[in-house]
């Protein structure tokens, strides 16, 4: 037998066995009287019978396939069983039963002839059936039976076939079932409930199939019947619109004789659970589907809304993830519908009035939104960015702020929640703001608005994002500013408007229409102030009026709706003429769009509003006693629509709906309500605004959402640490701390600092009250400090770029450490630090452990996630217990945490640091190791503190050389300012400071930066030894050694005065130490040997130290020797320069300075040979009045070997004669006033005669200089004074007396070298007997003074 055979024979064995059990069902006797065991055929209808008889003789019989057979002959007589009356609850369960295999096994198909007939007939015979009455048993399976064949038919292949009626029809009567189940079994009920949720699920499935028809497109409720290819899209709309009714399903309960209608919370469960169902299922294309799209819109919406903010939590809850739903799929459609969800359910459940049970659903729904991956970046574009919506996502941060904060005692499930949710937010923006590979603009923070921008225009989504980004940023910059205004304008109008113009709201001249949305979309404005300034008969505020009238849509609405809608918005002014301005505004735009032909005129309108008006003062105004009837109203109102009468029904909705809800015209305070007017005006309005705006992440955008909610998150969080001692929650807190760090990099450092101060302050190290014990106990004995303080260095380490005063809590954090002890005693290795910048510099713990520092190629982003991990890793409980085991001390433990801080690296890793943070770094710890702030127990604990901040600076100063020049001027600033502190120091400050400031100086030299200028840390140490000049004295063996390195090794990049003068100062007074002498007088004797290293920079100071070792009183002779004959060997360095471009014609000015002279001063005279040969002589003619004799002579004899090698620069006669006046003349006076000074004095011949023969050395040398500079002092103007000077010094040390100590040997000598001079003189005929010249005669008078012996000898012609 072939194979086809076969299936057809079983498939009429299978129907012939139906046939039988159902006649063999109907035939069987009743349960009352079994005795009966024949069933008469007349006993029921015949025609049931009949039919199946005549079936079952053609089933063996068929004319062809089963699956061409018109299936109405097979099933109807099944059909016809299951309607009729008079067929038992047996029999029909039994054809129910034959029905549904038949349909499973699929004997026909959609191409089956008569297909469509039969496969409705079955629905409208199955919803039809017909129950008998018989125990509640048999009912419950007949009514599973019609679930389950119901469910047949509807996921047969022919089930397209069905109508849109029959589809509802099916839908309808397994509702029935639901219903009818609620008084039987739990398992019925439940079969129903499951079986129409498979019915949904097989409609709504079908919807993405289905084509967008023409008639979806209108308005109008009524389609296209024309339709023939089964059940679509209007079935789904009249399903769903069942839905949503089924939300009003009312329960009426009746207490204390008052009939009250509640909800019937299990039907709107069920209901929300299909309509949920329903959008899962059809995804976003209902979307396509107009008619079905506004259903949600609308109904939908306005049902979830009213039964939100007022049911049960489980409904709540069920509304909640309908709006999820809502989001996910059709957010596009539902922009302010969604801000009205937000708004009026989720705000205003999460209000302290509400069950806390309906809180905590409230907050669990928004965590539940925030999850989603752009639910937070789109709520902020959409609404917070729109001055015309709620500021939703700042609001919603708030609100979880609000929650999340500890009231004190063990945290509750919804506090813990609401912080759960804080922390998405902050993960969120966190992992999408600081993106590895983003390399979109950060910036600029803050934003500014450029120019004039109609804030109430929008513009859709750019291809250009960074275009975009700016307009959504410039937008939310103008609602902060317009929120602003408005509080400017509740206090002062003119103010608050003024200030619109100020911040570039308001075009110039003003745009009415920018007014107009000020006053309609503000929030919190004064109603009376905007409805005097509407009223305001000026022609601008006409308008306005105008403007601001046409911000409303009235189409749809009754009169008393749009007038309730419209005077919510101001409060109507009390002046008739400013009413009748308002009114005729409202009127011409209602009459404009009213949706009926009711109105003939604006009039009309207009007078029916004032009726209005004054029947809702009659009738709800307690002091009118005698109230307004219906018929009054009507009959008021008569002929005021262009002559005729208004509808009566029109006029008496009117009357009614007034009497019952009054117009509140005076509302300060009111709660708004989610009323159907307001709900109206939104649906108007969200045909006519930008659809929501899908989009994707942008760092800007996130930085500016954080800012938003940083204060409260800040304090949310901080407080949530403090209260918290579970680890889990703790370990949060830490996650939440480096998310929100990661987001403050990016603009918002004040945000930071208030964040690390936040936690500073758990690390118990900033407790002013509490001792060092208590301080230390503390801190051993609980894991939130250490938490704390890991964190705050972490941080510290890994986001030190966008720390700004935050600094300064971090440094006192790491002082208190250093005085616990719990610091090392160096945390840096200077001396063996790389002297290359870019090497970055070792941290070496106590324990030994060298820790490098963070390399800074690497990013932050690179390491964010990989510390957090490390963090929760060490600070798990997991790790303290393993410590425990381990053995370890308290003091060990604490050790390991701070190893972990890794703080060293903080500071030597600070090159990448802003110029701001780096002044911020240095201020902290320059004031702190001046003792601001700072309380010490004792002299050795602030000598270590001190210490270790000059330490940290120099950290800083060595990791930034390259950019010394920009932040070591505010530094020095600093240490001024220090210095005027009341309570100021200089010791320990300036000790441990100058040595500070020499190594950074060592380490500036020794890099090959050539910008980088050692003159300004010089300054700085000038500034130590003039604050306290004990200093020296104190480190001098150390300065000693830094001063001769510099000389010895680097003295090609001494580049300026002040460097040269400072290091040749300290070598000069640490060297004169006994032990110290020879290395410092050594190393001036190999600089000044090496002539090339003498520069003009320099040549003063070296002049400087070369005297102040010259004037030791111990100094070796051959080594003052030595330098004498240095320093005159000099002199020829000067001509050197004098002749490679100097050509000063000379100076008069005396110019006399030591070492201590203010550096500024210099550059006047540093670079003039002839003043460097001034104050050369000046040092030797110090020198000349030294106590020991040779070294006065030799200092003498150096004098005039340098006026010798110097004659090159000496040649004018100006010069020549000043440096006689200011050197050699002054030299001589001294000398004899020093010799006359001994020779007063007791025991003090030899003193007395070593000073004469210095003298009489001197004598020689002037008169050897004179002679060799004879011709051009001769040429001098001022020669005859001049050589008066010499004579008066020969005659004055000619007649030195030497008092007991007997006669001077001076006119000894005296004499010679006058007969040397004249002789001269003569000679070269400079002293001549002239006429005109009276110097011949003064002369000779002279000398007849002096040593009248000589003369006859020099003037044998005698006087002229």
């Amino acid at each position: 037998m072939q194979k086809s055979k076969r299936k057809e024979l079983g498939l009429s064995c299978m129907l012939n066995t139906e046939v039988g059990a159902l006649l063999a069902v109907i035939r069987r006797p009743p349960e009352s009287n079994p005795g009966f065991y024949h069933l008469h055929d007349d006993s029921c209808d015949a025609s049931i019978l009949q039919s199946l008889k005549s079936l079952r003789a053609l089933l063996f019989n068929p004319q062809q396939e089963w699956r061409m057979v018109d299936p109405s002959v097979y099933l109807a007589p099944f059909l016809d069983v299951i309607q009729s009356d008079d067929i038992p609850a047996a029999a029909t369960a039994v054809a129910l039963q034959s029905i549904l295999k038949i349909l499973r096994l699929g004997i026909f198909d959609e191409k089956t002839p008569g297909a469509k007939d039969v496969i409705n007939s079955a629905v409208t015979a199955i919803t039809g059936c017909r129950l008998e009455k018989t125990n509640p048993m048999a009912e419950d399976a007949v009514m599973m039976r019609i679930l389950q064949v119901l469910t047949a038919i509807m996921r047969h292949r022919c089930s397209f076939l069905l109508t849109d009626h029959s589809a509802c029809t099916v839908v309808n009567t397994c509702f029935q079932v639901v219903q009818q189940s609620a008084s039987r079994g739990d398992l019925l009920q439940r079969s129903a409930r499951y079986t129409m949720y498979e019915l949904i699920q097989i409609i709504y499935s079908r919807l993405p199939e289905i084509e967008v028809k023409d008639w979806e497109n209108s308005e109008s409720d009524t389609e296209d019947n024309s339709m023939d290819s089964g059940y679509g899209i209007r079935s789904a709309i009249d399903i769903f619109h069942f839905f949503c009714s089924l939300l009003n399903v009312v329960d009426i309960m009746e207490s204390d004789g008052l009939t009250v209608q509640i909800a019937d919370e299990n039907t709107q469960v069920f209901a929300l659970y299909l309509i949920n169902s329903a959008i899962e299922l059809s995804e976003d294309s209902i979307g396509k589907h107009p008619k079905l799209l506004r259903m949600i819109q609308d109904d939908l919406f306005h049902h979830l809304i009213h039964y939100g903010a007022s049911s049960s939590p489980l409904v709540l809850s069920m509304i909640s993830s309908t709006v999820l739903n809502i989001y996910h799929f059709l957010r596009r459609s539902m922009r302010l519908q969604l801000e009205a969800f937000f708004s009026f359910v989720f705000f205003k459940v999460a209000t302290p009035g509400c069950p806390l049970q309906l809180q905590e659903v409230a907050v669990e729904a928004i965590i539940n939104f925030c999850r989603q991956p752009t639910f937070i970046i789109e709520f902020y574009v959409n609404y917070d960015c729109d001055p015309t919506f709620r500021n939703v996502f700042e609001e919603t941060g708030k609100l979880l702020c609000k929650y999340a904060f500890p009231t004190g005692g063990v945290s509750t499930s919804i506090q813990v929640q609401a912080f759960e949710g804080l922390s998405i937010i902050f993960h969120y923006i966190a992992e999408n703001i600081d993106k590895e590979d983003d390399s979109s603009p950060s910036g600029p923070y803050p934003v500014e608005i450029s120019g004039y921008r109609p804030f109430w225009e929008e513009k859709p989504k750019e291809a250009d994002t960074d275009a975009w980004v700016d307009y959504l940023r410039v937008r939310k910059v103008q609602k902060r500013k317009i929120l602003i205004a408005g509080s400017h304008f509740n206090r002062d109008e003119k103010k608050g408007l003024e200030y619109l113009k100020i911040s570039q709201l308001i075009s110039e001249p003003p745009n009415a229409r920018a007014y107009a949305y000020f006053f309609r979309y503000t929030p919190k404005l004064d109603k009376t102030m905007i409805g005097n300034y509407l009223g305001d008969p000026d022609a601008f505020h006409l308008q306005v009026l105008k403007e601001f009238t046409e911000t409303f849509e009235f189409a749809g609405m009754v009169l008393d709706t749009a007038l309730r809608t419209y005077l919510e918005t101001f409060r109507l002014p009390g002046e008739s003429q400013k009413i009748q301005r308002v009114l005729e505004a409202f009127s011409d735009r209602f009459y404009d769009q009213q949706s009926s032909e009711i109105f003939a005129s604006k009039d009309a309108v207009m007078i029916l509003c004032y009726s209005i008006i004054m029947l809702n003062t009659d009738q709800h105004n307690p002091q009118v006693k005698k109230k307004m009837t219906e018929e009054d109203f009507i009959r008021n109102n008569r002929s005021i629509n262009g002559g005729n009468d208004l509808p009566r029904e029109y006029l008496s909705e009117l009357f009614q709906s007034i009497a019952t809800n009054a117009i509140s015209l005076d509302q300060p305070g009111a709660t708004v309500e989610m009323n159907p007017n307001r709900w109206i005006q939104l649906v108007n309005r969200a045909k006519n605004i930008q659809p929501f705006i899908l989009c994707d992440f942008d760092r800007r955008l996130g930085r500016d959402m954080f800012a938003a909610i940083a204060g409260p998150s800040i304090a949310t969080l901080a407080a949530v640490f403090e209260h918290s001692d579970e680890e889990e929650i703790l370990h949060e807190c830490i996650e939440a701390l480096f998310s929100i760090a990661r987001i403050a990099q990016y603009g918002l450092e004040d945000t930071l600092d208030e964040l690390l101060c936040s936690f500073c302050k758990f690390t118990t190290l900033l407790n002013p009250y509490a001792s060092a014990e208590e301080t230390l106990y503390a801190f051993s004995h609980d894991i939130k400090p250490k938490m704390a303080m890991l964190a705050v260095f972490t941080i510290a380490n890994t986001f030190k770029d966008s720390i700004r005063g935050g600094w300064r809590t971090i440094i006192e954090c790491l002082l208190k450490l250093k005085r616990l002890k719990l610091l090392p005693q160096s945390l840096f290795e200077l001396d063996n630090a790389s002297n290359s910048v870019t090497e970055p510099l070792t941290e070496k713990l106590e324990s030994g452990v060298v820790m490098h520092s963070q390399d800074p190629k690497f990013s932050q982003r690179q390491h964010s996630s990989g510390i957090m991990a490390r963090f929760l890793s060490f600070m798990s409980m997991e790790s303290v217990e393993e410590a425990l085991n381990l053995g370890l001390s308290e003091f060990e433990q604490n050790m390991t945490i701070i190893q972990q801080c890794r703080i060293g690296s903080i500071f030597s890793t600070s090159s990448t640091l802003p110029e701001e943070s780096v002044l911020s770094i240095g201020r902290c710890i320059i004031f702190a190791a001046a003792g601001k702030g700072q309380k010490f127990s004792t002299p050795v604990e602030e000598e270590e503190t001190v210490a270790f901040c000059w330490e940290l600076i120099s950290a800083v100063a060595l990791a930034n050389t390259h950019r010394i020049p920009t932040f070591w001027p505010y530094y020095h600033d600093y240490l001024l300012e220090v210095a005027q502190f009341p309570l100021f120091s200089p010791i320990p400050f300036c000790e441990k400071a100058i040595v500070s400031l020499m190594k950074i100086c060592l380490k500036i030299l020794a890099t090959e930066q050539q910008e980088v200028s050692e003159e300004l840390i010089f300054k700085s140490i000038n500034l130590m030894w003039r604050m306290e000049k004990e200093i020296l004295e104190t480190c001098y063996e150390f300065l000693l050694q830094s001063a001769i390195k510099i000389i010895t090794e680097y003295p090609t990049k001494l580049q300026t005065q002040l460097g040269w003068m400072s290091v040749l100062h300290l070598l000069s007074v640490t060297g004169r130490h006994p032990e110290t002498y020879d290395q410092g007088v050594e190393t001036l004797i190999t600089l000044m040997s090496n002539q090339s290293q003498i520069t003009q920079t320099n040549y003063t100071y070296c002049i400087d130290c070369a005297f102040a070792f010259v004037a030791l009183r111990n100094s070796r002779i051959e080594k003052n020797v030595k330098i004498m004959d240095m320093l005159a060997d000099t002199a020829s360095l000067l001509v050197d320069w004098y002749r490679a471009g100097y050509s000063d014609p000379g100076n008069s000015m005396s110019v006399a300075s030591n070492a201590g002279s203010n550096f500024i001063e210099e550059p006047a005279r540093v670079y003039n040979p002839i003043s460097f040969f001034q104050r050369l002589g000046e040092s030797l003619k110090k020198t000349s009045l030294a106590r020991r004799e040779e070294v006065r002579n030799h200092a003498v004899i150096s004098l005039k070997k340098s006026f010798i090698l110097a004659e090159d620069i000496l040649f004018t006669p100006i010069n020549c004669t000043n440096s006689f006046y200011n050197i050699i003349f002054a030299m001589v006076d001294d000398l004899h006033e020093k010799m006359l000074q001994y020779s007063r004095r007791e025991n003090a011949e030899r003193e007395t005669r070593s000073m004469e023969g210095t003298l009489k050395l001197s004598m020689e040398v002037l008169t050897d200089v004179y002679l060799h500079f004879l011709k051009p002092i001769s040429e001098s103007p001022d020669f005859r004074t001049f050589w008066l000077g010499i004579l008066r010094r020969m005659d004055t040390c000619m007649k030195a007396e030497l008092a007991e100590y007997g006669a001077s040997k001076m006119p000894e000598v005296i004499p010679d070298l006058l007969r040397k001079i004249v002789t001269s003189m003569k000679e070269k005929e400079i002293l001549t007997r002239a006429e005109d010249d009276d110097m011949w005669d003064t002369t000779f008078y002279q000398i007849q003074w002096i040593a009248p012996a000589l003369t006859d000898e020099l003037f044998p012609e005698g006087q002229s």
